[in-house]
C-alpha cells in the first residue's frame, strides 16, 4: 500500500512536470483529474466506510469438541459505492486460557447488499470460545486509503465437554426417599403405592401381593412387584478453584468438567437422580442444580461453562461447607483439580455419608505421588489428564 501511494504521488509530479512543459488544456485537465481523483477515492470509500457494518451468524451456538463447526462473517454495505477488497482479522481463543489464534479474511463488498464469508473452526478443549473480528479494513479503489470500517465485533460459541464411559457400583436401597414420586423403570422395589409389573406366583412370595382380581381370571396366582423410588440423595461437588501460583491449565479444566459429565451420565443410566454444586462467578455464589435425566444435564452442562468469568476466578468449597453445617448425602463425591487437604479432611470428619470418593484430575502420572493423604471414610480417585475411562473404573457411589 505503501508503495501504491509512492507510485501516485509520483504520478501527480510527472502530470505537474508535462503541465509546466507542456502547453494546453489536456496537461492542465489531466493533472486537476490526478488531484481530484484521490479526493474522489476518499470521500467514497469514507461514505462506503460509514454505511458499512459486520456481525457474525452462527447456524448453532453449542458445537461439540474436536468437530469442525462453520461461522459466518455478514458485512453489509447500506451506500451505493462497492469496495473492491476489504481485510478482515478474525481472532479466536478458550475463554479458559486465552491463547489466541488469528487469520485474516479478504472478500469485495457489493453496494447496496450483505456479503457472507464461511470459515471452519475446531476446539480440542470445551468452554466458551470467544470469536471476534478485531477490525474491518476497507480499500479504495487505487488502493491509496485504508478505512476502518468496524471493530471488535464479537460472538461466543459454548463447547460442550465429551461424556467418557466408566464401571463402578450403584447403590440403590441406601437411604431412599420414600416419599419420592420417581420412580425405576428397570428393578421392583417395595413401595406399595405404584405397581411396577405382574408375574407369576414363586415360592417364597408374600401372600398380600397376590393380586386376587387377577388370579382368579388366570387360574393361577398372579404376583405384583412394587415400584423403587429413586430420588435418593446424592450430590457432586465441582471444586473449580485453582490452587497453584498460575491459572489451571486447559487440559486439566478440560478432563474435571468431562470427568464430572461422565459421572452425571452413569448416575443417570443407573437411574439415581442426583445434584451439582458448582461457584457459579455471574452470581457470585455457590449453586445447586439437581439432574435426573440427560436433558437436565445438558442444561446444566450449559449453565456450567457459562458461570466462568474471563479470569476464572472461585471461591474455596470452604465458604460453602461453611454457610452449610451438617450436610448428610447417601453418597457425595468430590471433583477438584487439586488436592485440597482442608476441604477433604472436612468431608472425611464432619460430612454425613455412606459413600465418599474425591476425584482429582492430575496433568501427569508423575503428579501421583502428591496424591498421598489419610482419610478414612472414602477413597482418592486420581484421574490423569484424557484418561477418564481408564482412571474412574469401579467407582463406588
Amino acid at each position: 500500500m505503501i508503495l501504491t501511494k509512492i507510485l501516485f504521488i509520483v504520478l501527480i509530479i510527472v502530470c505537474a512536470l508535462f503541465y509546466i512543459l507542456y502547453l494546453g488544456n489536456f496537461a492542465l485537465v489531466l493533472f486537476i483529474a490526478m488531484l481530484i481523483l484521490p479526493i474522489i477515492m476518499y470521500v467514497t470509500t469514507y461514505i462506503a466506510k460509514k454505511n458499512i457494518s459486520a456481525d457474525f451468524a452462527l447456524k448453532d451456538k453449542t458445537v461439540t469438541k474436536n468437530s469442525d463447526f462453520s461461522v459466518q462473517l455478514v458485512v453489509t454495505n447500506r451506500s451505493i459505492f462497492p469496495i473492491g477488497k476489504a481485510e478482515a482479522h478474525i481472532e479466536y481463543y478458550n475463554m479458559f486460557n486465552e491463547e489466541v489464534s488469528s487469520f485474516d479474511l479478504y472478500l469485495p463488498i457489493q453496494p447496496k447488499n450483505s456479503q457472507r464469508i464461511t470459515f471452519q473452526l475446531r476446539s480440542e478443549f470445551c468452554g466458551t470460545l470467544r470469536v471476534t473480528a478485531t477490525y474491518l479494513n476497507v480499500f479504495d479503489p487505487l488502493r491509496i486509503f485504508k478505512l476502518k470500517a468496524a471493530h471488535n465485533v464479537s460472538t461466543e460459541v459454548l463447547v460442550l465437554p465429551e461424556c467418557h464411559e466408566i464401571t463402578g457400583i450403584v447403590h440403590y436401597t441406601d437411604r431412599i426417599n420414600e416419599e419420592s414420586d420417581i420412580f425405576s423403570e428397570h428393578r421392583p422395589g417395595d413401595d406399595p403405592s405404584e405397581v411396577f409389573d405382574l408375574r407369576e406366583y414363586s415360592p417364597g412370595d408374600k401372600l398380600n401381593r397376590i393380586h386376587w382380581k387377577l388370579s382368579s381370571k388366570k387360574d393361577e396366582f398372579i404376583v405384583k412387584d412394587y415400584s423403587l423410588p429413586i430420588d435418593v440423595p446424592c450430590t457432586l461437588f465441582l471444586d473449580l478453584k485453582s490452587y497453584n501460583s498460575k491459572y489451571i491449565s486447559l487440559p486439566v479444566l478440560d478432563s474435571l468438567i468431562d470427568s464430572f459429565m461422565s459421572v452425571s451420565q452413569f448416575l443417570i443410566e443407573n437411574e439415581r437422580g442426583h445434584s451439582v454444586i458448582f461457584f457459579d462467578t455471574s452470581k457470585n455464589m455457590f449453586t445447586e442444580h439437581h439432574i435426573a435425566t440427560s436433558l437436565d444435564l445438558g442444561i446444566v452442562v450449559k449453565s456450567l461453562l457459562s458461570s466462568f468469568s474471563s479470569d476464572l476466578s472461585c471461591q474455596s468449597p470452604d465458604n460453602y461447607f461453611l454457610d452449610h453445617p451438617n450436610l448428610s448425602f447417601a453418597s457425595f463425591t468430590y471433583i477438584g483439580s487439586a488436592l485440597n487437604q482442608d476441604a477433604l479432611h472436612y468431608i472425611d470428619e464432619e460430612i454425613d455419608s455412606e459413600q465418599k470418593n474425591a476425584i482429582i484430575v492430575i496433568e501427569s502420572a508423575d503428579n501421583l505421588l502428591d496424591i498421598s493423604i489419610d482419610l478414612s471414610t472414602f477413597s482418592i480417585i486420581p484421574v490423569a489428564v484424557g484418561r477418564i475411562s481408564a482412571s474412574i473404573k469401579d467407582i463406588d457411589i
